[in-house]
């Protein structure tokens, strides 16, 4: 009789598991934009202190197995194919099963009420990576964009201290972790991360979430502070 036992089924490496020569319809596509965007990015994450992610660029593995974490972005300058977005706020849920450089993202954006619509459309377009450049990557690391809506957003910049506020849905506070030299807090240079070459390393002190079924608190996890200097592709 015939053996009719089936061969293993090939498994696809993790690695591979994006991969933009496949042609996948829900995949959003770049469309590369004239965009520019100085300022600040914060954020707190469920990690215990120091995030891998920064020295390993996303190919360690999260303290904890997964990443939880909300952003905050202050946009000192900027524009959106000639529309200013100077003094703009923006949140960011994020949803990471695993390592961060695999993928999977899921994620939420808190878009500033003041933004007139071709902003909110840009910074969408932009932080989604559809706008191409510095947020390009998104395309393949976020899988789903699970809401995008205007709020109120309030971040707070004092000294070591920052902050971001959106109504009850995200309350964070982080603080700078003390170096040597109480002037110059502890910092990772010169690295090859996403957000910039300089991290700030921090820590929760106070930090909730509770929007899209989500309840998380950060409260002594790691943070990380990054100025930022990020463009599209186009001059």
């Amino acid at each position: 009789m015939a053996d009719k036992t089936r061969k293993p089924a090939d498994k696809i490496a993790i690695s591979q598991r994006i991969d933009q020569r496949m042609d996948n319809p829900k995949r959003r596509k770049l469309q590369p934009t004239d965009w520019a965007i100085k300022g600040e990015l914060f954020l707190n994450c469920s990690c215990t202190l120091f995030c891998p992610c920064v020295v390993s660029l996303g190919a360690h593995p999260p303290t904890e197995g997964h990443c939880h974490a909300w952003m905050a972005i202050a946009i000192d300058e900027g524009h959106f194919e000639g529309e200013d977005l100077g003094s703009l706020n923006v949140g960011l849920l994020v949803d990471i099963p695993g390592r961060m450089a695999e993928g999977n993202w899921k994620v939420a954006a808190y878009v500033d009420e003041r933004a007139t619509q071709k902003a909110y459309n840009g910074i969408l377009k932009i932080f989604s990576g559809q706008a191409g450049g510095t947020t390009g990557l998104f395309t393949m690391l976020v899988s789903e964009i699970i809401g995008a809506e205007r709020e109120k957003v309030e971040i707070v910049r004092e000294g070591t201290k920052r902050g971001i506020y959106i109504g009850r849905k995200i309350q964070g506070e982080i603080e700078m972790m003390k170096g040597s030299d109480p002037d110059h807090p502890v910092m990772v240079s010169n690295s090859k991360y996403w957000m910039g070459p300089d991290i700030i390393a921090a820590a929760g002190t106070k930090s909730k979430v509770r929007d899209y079924g989500r309840v998380w608190d950060f409260g002594g996890k790691s943070a990380e502070v990054c100025p930022i200097d990020w463009k599209g592709p186009k001059p």
